[in-house]
């Protein structure tokens, strides 16, 4: 039975392409009016899944439910209510900005008055009215960005599908970015987004956390966090390449990143991390401080692929 708080359900969804095992058997739930993520790296089935969760492509087995349709079978009629855009900028070069809101407002069967109005919208919406009159192909990388997004919505979508849609913009542009995102939650629609950028992870409501088809974590941001079994500790040394040396070879580290002039050790949980990775340190008469701080998303990326190798 359909639950009216989710724009998505799946359950046991699985993508083959012929002996590759693409995705495997993903159980998703999506609510309503939020950001929800897929993380991972390239090859983890992000965009598989989204193209199976809006009926562009036939999942091999498992069920889907969006926005209370079944999909694929009535995948035609969700498609009138959904916006799509890839990494790759997908409208026509050769027409102007204007051009190109109008011709997609009226593949959305927008016309008249209604089409002018939401045009003139999108261009005020979207910062785009300067560049109205301007060939697409002469944009920057963060307009052509937000005309994408201006494009993809202009029929009001109640489903957003975002695949890796900041990987060629400058940092400002993702943050002008996000913010028309979470302005597009507060008036109803339900947004997907595949990422490998941890900060952009963030700042979503949600995440599924995808390692080679398979989804290893799931949840807020802030409670993957907490429930990273993993210890974290962050050592601040006088010699970071001795300090590095020091702790090479230590049982139980998983790994040690390099953060400016500290270390970011990983560590599986036995509740001495820091005390053995202090003693570690003044065996070879390195010093430094330790403290053992909590998981960022980064480390629950770790963490999470670590446990879906081991249980592959």
């Amino acid at each position: 039975m359909s639950d009216p708080r989710l724009a998505i359900r799946a359950t046991g969804l699985t993508r083959r392409f012929g002996a590759v095992l693409a995705v495997d058997r993903l159980a998703l739930s999506i609510p309503r009016a939020q950001i929800y993520g897929f993380l991972g790296p390239n090859g983890s089935g992000k965009s598989t899944t989204i193209r199976m969760l809006c009926g562009l492509l036939r999942p091999t087995a498992g069920r889907i439910e969006a926005l209370g349709l079944e999909i694929p079978r009535q995948a035609e009629l969700l498609r009138t209510r959904l916006g799509y855009m890839t990494q790759r900028f997908a409208l026509w070069d050769d027409l102007t900005t204007l051009e190109n809101l109008r011709f997609m407002a009226a593949i959305y069967a927008l016309d008249g008055a209604e089409r002018d109005r939401r045009v003139a919208q999108a261009l005020d919406e979207y910062r785009l009215r300067e560049f109205a009159t301007r060939p697409a192909a002469t944009l920057s990388g963060g307009q052509k960005q937000r005309l994408a997004l201006a494009a993809a919505t202009l029929h009001r979508p109640e489903l957003l599908l975002l695949d890796e849609p900041t990987s060629a913009v400058d940092p400002q542009s993702r943050r002008d970015f996000w913010d028309a995102l979470f302005g597009l939650t507060a008036a109803g629609t339900t947004i997907l987004v595949s990422t490998h950028y941890m900060d952009e992870a963030e700042r979503c409501h949600a995440l599924a956390i995808l390692h080679q088809g398979r989804l290893v974590a799931d949840g807020a941001p802030a409670e993957l966090q907490r429930r990273c079994t993993l210890q974290v500790v962050e050592v601040s040394p006088a010699d970071v390449d001795a300090a590095r040396a020091a702790l090479a070879g230590l049982p139980g580290l998983i790994s040690v990143a390099q953060l400016g002039a500290r270390l970011h050790a990983l560590l599986e949980p036995d509740g001495s991390a820091a005390a053995r990775i202090a003693a570690a340190l003044r065996a070879h008469g390195v010093v430094a401080s330790v403290e053992s701080v909590g998981a960022s998303l980064e480390d629950v990326f770790v963490a999470a692929t670590l446990a879906g190798r081991q249980a592959a």
